[in-house]
C-alpha cells in the first residue's frame, strides 16, 4: 500500500474508532441502552489512540490538527450512513474545507 494511502486509513479509521466509541456512550447515556454500550465504546476509543499513535506526522500536535479535519469529514459521512440524515451544501463545504487543511497541515513543505 501506498504511503499516502496508508496514511489516509490510518485517520479515517481512527475517526470511525472514535466515533463508534463516543456513539456507544452517547447511545447509552442519550438513548438509555444498556451500560453494556460502554465496554466495547471504550475499546473502541483505545483503537482510536493507537492508531492515532501510527501517523506518520512528526509531532503529536500535529497529527491531532490534521486528525481534527480527517474527524469533521468523517462524522459528515456518520451522519448520513448511520444517522440517516444528509449533509447539507454547507456540510459539504465546510468538511471539504477541514480535508483541504488537514492536506497542507500533513504534507505542507516544512523548513529543515
Amino acid at each position: 500500500m501506498s504511503e499516502l494511502m496508508q496514511t489516509v486509513a490510518i485517520y479515517f479509521l481512527a475517526a470511525i474508532a472514535e466515533i463508534v466509541g463516543c456513539f456507544a456512550f452517547w447511545a447509552w447515556y442519550r438513548l438509555e441502552k444498556s451500560a453494556l454500550w460502554l465496554a466495547p465504546g471504550m475499546l473502541s476509543l483505545a483503537l482510536f489512540a493507537w492508531l492515532l499513535a501510527l501517523s506518520p506526522a512528526e509531532h503529536a500536535g500535529r497529527a491531532y490538527a490534521v486528525y481534527g479535519g480527517v474527524y469533521i469529514a468523517a462524522t459528515l459521512i456518520w451522519l448520513r450512513v448511520v444517522e440517516g440524515q444528509r449533509p447539507d451544501h454547507w456540510d459539504l463545504i465546510g468538511g471539504t474545507v477541514c480535508l483541504i487543511g488537514a492536506a497542507i497541515i500533513l504534507w505542507g513543505p516544512r523548513a529543515a
